[in-house]
């Protein structure tokens, strides 16, 4: 990757994380004094925390597409993207995400691939809430991973640089 690439890189990751940042501010102020009663503000947790899903997965798209590592279109893209951002590829490029951030994402999945279908149906709040907390936890994951993954690729160049 030469440099124009590499900070265009940078450019659509951060772009994407600003974007994750804003949406995980909505729903801290949405979250705040939340009560079981007050179904359209469970409503709005439950699309903020289906967006949150959403763009992450984008995320984790824009780093695929740029180091060529493609997932076909198959019935499960959404769980191999997801494990194969957690692994490295010697030679192009650190893993993205660390385990712990997989590990939400795919709790979230589920409930990503619920909602949108979940017309007519009660949301449940105890479950809502965990999905929340959830949530709430990947805008820092993400923060930290990234910034590992950017050391980690540095480091790789210049090993590979040098051999």
């Amino acid at each position: 990757m030469d440099n124009r690439q590499l900070i265009l890189l940078k450019a659509d990751i951060n772009a994407q994380l600003q974007l994750i940042k804003a949406i995980d501010g909505k729903l801290a102020v949405r979250a705040e004094g939340v009560n079981p009663d007050d179904v359209i503000r469970l409503e709005s947790i439950a699309y903020q925390i289906h967006n949150l899903y959403s763009a992450t997965e984008d995320l984790l798209k824009i780093v695929a597409a740029c180091f060529e590592n493609h997932i076909a279109d198959t019935r499960q893209w959404h769980t191999a993207l997801l494990n194969r951002m957690t692994v490295p590829i010697p030679g192009i490029r650190p893993a993205f995400i660390s385990s712990e951030t997989a590990a939400l994402l795919n709790s979230l999945r589920g409930f990503r691939q619920f909602f949108p279908h979940a017309y007519g149906t009660n949301i449940d709040y105890e479950q809502l809430k965990i999905n929340l907390d959830r949530a709430r936890k990947i805008y820092r994951n993400l923060e930290k991973d990234i910034q590992i993954f950017f050391e980690q690729w540095a480091e790789s160049q210049a090993k590979y640089s040098l051999l």
